[in-house]
């Protein structure tokens, strides 16, 4: 990341802290007591039908929050001449937007007009790790939806080819120290990549090497024969892990073994703090699980918006 684009990251968190309020663990004990479990069924039965919707409630959620903080804006629609987040480059993968309209209609029917955007976005994504076999972890409510988003934006937020200089200057600002960062990565266990994301680690990947060193060889190959070189198909790609439907450790134990996909995961290598991390990580799932429910709880309370949208869509 630049230094222009690195001010940009720490002038719209400065944004966000400055329109920032309290969470609480209770914030709708009296308003809407039935909020979780409403969001929880519809998910289930979303996940049910779709093994790939845990993955792509979590991804939402992340791409969410690193705008503007967890503000919802990611579920905007573009609007006359504005492009918003969703259909930003980062984001034109993102799937399963239908899930948080069918929960934001369950809620609805129960407390109109009480419960934002972003908090069953929250709520869901929280959800589909524990659907997934991940850790259970209380998310506070109390966030507020955003009207403003903008597909320009998106050019702020990480990226799979970052080193560990660059995503430390991209999540700093946002609060989050590099062992959080070691942590939420490890979202990447669940979900599916396409070849765009992970093809500079396999050609060109310097003047010296075509293909990425840190990459083992075998697995370099395997996914050169997924992605042949010049590829057109708009959908290739492969699983984040082997087992891509299951949140579990396995993507410490890929880093370790030179089969990670993105460069941004091998990169946690690279600083002796993040590399001890990812050894305790991959031999005990339990010490994962509590660092990932930890910073997720930090990462999904930076707030930032104004308003309880009657339609997640569309500003009131």
């Amino acid at each position: 990341m630049d230094i222009a684009a690195s001010l940009l990251v720490s002038a719209f968190i400065s944004l966000v802290c400055s329109q920032g309020y309290a969470l609480s663990w209770n914030y709708y004990a009296k308003t809407c007591p039935g909020v979780e479990t409403a969001i929880r069924k519809v998910v289930q039965d979303a996940a049910t039908r779709d093994k790939t919707i845990p993955a792509a409630l979590l991804r939402m959620h992340f791409h969410d929050c690193l705008i503007r903080g967890c503000d919802a804006s990611v579920l905007l629609n573009s609007q006359g001449k504005n492009t918003a987040e969703k259909d930003g480059a980062p984001n034109q993968s993102l799937h399963a937007f239908f899930v948080i309209d069918d929960a934001k209609e369950a809620v609805e029917a129960l407390c109109p007009g009480i419960v934002s955007c972003a908090d069953i976005l929250a709520i869901a994504a929280r959800d589909a790790v524990v659907l997934s076999g991940g850790p259970y972890w209380t998310v506070p409510h109390g966030r507020k939806d955003g009207r403003i988003s903008k597909a320009s934006e998106t050019s702020q937020m990480p990226s799979p080819t970052f080193n560990i200089s660059q995503l430390q200057q991209s999540f700093s600002p946002m609060g989050l120290s590099m062992e959080d960062v070691a942590a939420l990565l490890g979202a990447h266990t669940i979900g599916f990549s396409h070849c765009s994301s992970f093809e500079n680690r396999i050609y060109n990947f310097n003047t010296t090497n075509d293909v990425d060193p840190t990459l083992h060889p075998s697995f370099a190959e395997s996914l050169k024969n997924i992605c042949p070189k010049d590829n057109k198909a708009k959908n290739a790609g492969t699983s984040m892990d082997p087992s891509p439907t299951t949140f579990d450790n396995t993507y410490y134990k890929l880093i370790l073994q030179k089969r990670s996909l993105f460069s941004s995961d091998q990169a946690l290598l690279a600083s002796p703090n993040t590399k001890s991390l990812v050894y305790k990580f991959a031999s005990s799932k339990h010490s994962f699980y509590k660092a990932f429910s930890s910073s997720m709880t930090k990462l999904s309370s930076l707030t930032g918006g104004q308003e309880v949208r009657k339609d997640c869509r569309v500003v009131n």
